[in-house]
């Protein structure tokens, strides 16, 4: 009750209180960042080829060899890391800051393609995938029913739920 009588008898303190709210609002709302994962810049692509019944030294020879040799060309590449384990070679392509991530991508597919062409006959393609936290799954969602069976949930989560789901960026 005082609280009030006291703003009653300020109106001017009360009304400049309110502008000063409003106005740390409005500035702290234009600089706030909308996305949930900023940018960590962490610029890297990881390539994994299988061969099953290579040792790692047949593997470095044979398929990583020719992997790190193309990579070098790609733009905004900063380092390639490999290791050869049993029936598979393991690699670590880091760009630098700033590279545009989706034409490292698409010159990594390329090169990739490239390579295979000198490795043995029977080389299945590798696995070529970027990893960034925007690829970490955040949450897990389940559905259960015991009117419907798994092959309509499974209808219903992928073209009903999981578009609602989806970012639009303009």
């Amino acid at each position: 009750m005082r609280l009030v009588l006291a703003a009653l008898s300020r109106p001017l303190a009360v009304i400049v209180a309110l502008i000063a709210i409003l106005t740390g609002f409005a500035l702290s709302l234009g600089q706030m960042r909308t996305d949930i994962f900023p940018e960590v810049g962490n610029p890297v692509i990881y390539v994994a080829q299988p061969f099953g019944g290579m040792t790692p030294a047949q593997m470095e020879g044979f398929l990583t060899y020719y992997y790190e040799y193309h990579f070098l060309y790609i733009t905004g590449i900063q380092s390639v890391d490999s290791k050869s384990i049993q029936g598979a070679a393991l690699m670590k392509l880091s760009f630098r800051e700033g590279t545009n991530m989706q034409q490292a991508m698409a010159e990594t597919v390329g090169y990739v393609t490239r390579a295979r062409a000198f490795m043995p006959p029977g080389t299945v393609p590798p696995f070529i995938t970027r990893f960034d936290p925007g690829s970490v799954a955040v949450g897990l969602l389940l559905f259960t029913s015991s009117t419907h069976t798994q092959g309509e949930l499974q209808n219903y989560a992928l073209n009903q739920v999981r578009p609602l789901f989806l970012s639009k960026t303009n």
